[in-house]
């Protein structure tokens, strides 16, 4: 989003506060250029015969964000069985699609056996129980390198005390249970999880994950996951997408000439594709001053985005309202009846009631993140591509509040209608 003539316009010269004007607050939307430009960036980076990249639409699950980034020639990455089937009614075939669950359980995963997924095991129960029913599909495993990527410690998953992965210092037991199963292994996996800040750092993970890999005589892949840092304010620092291109192109094409033959290099970014390319939109229902702080009080809170409640994470906010004028301090806070504030003496062009807010980098882990609090009605979204807006999903309404409840009558003993 930038200013012109006095505006704040999305790619294309569109206007959200014609978007907000359309279809209300409060509002997602998606840009598709911001999500093109990162894939092509990531994909640019790497100077690879073989490199695939999966989409973790953990980050943003809806099929339309889903088909677009299939016609970039993503492949997708996800995390339950029922992201396998949105992925599958997307359009994705079931090879482009690697299914990475922790602590579900085998029936989870036999499901998706079932539909003909890539299956990515990180613990050596499931390993072993997956061996005795499926010897003959071939498998990834997660491997646990044992280090903090740096960033946010909440979601951080590669050190030794996480929950995902198997460490590899067990790597002895997991060959004794393919020894056992004759399985096949396709793949070895690594995700750090959070925002890399030192490279060097991630490629002692790769290094780690080179040395299990040495040991797998029949791999087709290796996946070195994600965690790469977008910015979120104005001068943040972010991971250097082209050096660590260039480092792991270099010392990859050394670990394919050592092993023999050329395999294919998988990243599964979601934030780094997603982050940057959405917006959220909040229409302000009240400024209240009191002895200490001067509040923004918007039309949403913590079940439409929960990030900076859930993790500190840092929202840039601005009144696209108004683009020029006095600037005063505002704390800006949602609706919901728990303490929702979204950012702490924020400067901002002065606020009236009725402005709109807009949220920079709300595409990634927001929606999807997004609850009915409160009784509150989950928000729509929009996607803009080549200057149009596409309604890609409708708010919520009354009926969706209260179409999965079954009320009974305890004294009657039966179903009752409302």
């Amino acid at each position: 989003m930038h200013i012109e003539n006095n505006r704040y316009l999305l790619e294309g010269n569109v206007d959200p506060l014609k978007l907000a004007e359309k279809y209300d607050c409060p509002l997602y939307i998606y840009e598709t250029a911001v999500m093109k430009r990162q894939y092509k960036r990531l994909m640019d980076a790497f100077d690879l015969k073989k490199l695939k990249i999966n989409y973790a639409c953990k980050a943003l699950n809806n099929i339309s964000v889903l088909r677009y980034f299939k016609s970039l020639g993503s492949g997708l990455d996800t995390v339950s069985i029922q992201e396998v089937k949105i992925g599958l009614m997307a359009g994705f075939l079931p090879e482009e699609i690697m299914f990475t669950p922790n602590c579900v359980s085998i029936e989870e995963i036999a499901l998706a056996v079932e539909l003909g997924v890539k299956i990515n095991i990180d613990n050596l129960s499931i390993l072993e129980q997956f061996g005795h029913l499926y010897p003959d599909y071939p498998v990834c495993i997660r491997i646990n390198p044992h280090i903090m990527g740096g960033g946010n410690s909440k979601i951080s998953v590669g050190h030794i005390d996480s929950k995902f992965g198997i460490s590899f210092h067990q790597t002895p037991h997991i060959h004794r249970i393919i020894k056992a199963h004759d399985m096949l292994i396709e793949g070895i996996h690594m995700h750090t999880g959070s925002d890399i800040l030192d490279i060097d750092v991630f490629l002692q993970g790769a290094e780690i994950l080179f040395q299990v890999a040495e040991e797998f005589k029949d791999l087709q892949y290796i996946d070195f996951g994600s965690g790469f840092k977008v910015p979120y304010k104005e001068e943040d620092i972010e991971t250097d997408i082209e050096e660590l291109g260039e480092k792991i192109t270099t010392r990859f094409q050394e670990f394919c000439t050592s092993y023999g033959r050329d395999l294919t290099l998988m990243f599964e970014p979601g934030k780094f594709l997603v982050s940057e390319s959405g917006i959220f939109l909040t229409k302000v229902n009240v400024v209240k001053q009191t002895t200490s702080t001067v509040f923004a009080g918007v039309d949403s809170g913590l079940n439409h985005l929960i990030r900076p409640m859930l993790y500190d994470a840092y929202h840039k906010i601005v009144n696209i309202s108004k683009t020029e004028g006095r600037s005063r301090i505002y704390t800006v806070v949602g609706y919901i009846c728990e303490t929702d504030t979204f950012g702490v003496n924020r400067k901002m062009t002065e606020i009236n009631e009725g402005d709109i807010l807009a949220f920079y980098n709300a595409g990634a882990y927001c929606y999807t993140m997004a609850s009915n609090y409160n009784s509150r009605y989950r928000p729509a979204e929009v996607l803009v591509h080549e200057g149009k807006d596409y309604l890609i999903r409708r708010r919520e309404n009354m009926d969706d509040l209260v179409k999965t409840q079954v009320v009974v009558d305890i004294f009657e003993n039966q179903e009752v209608s409302v």
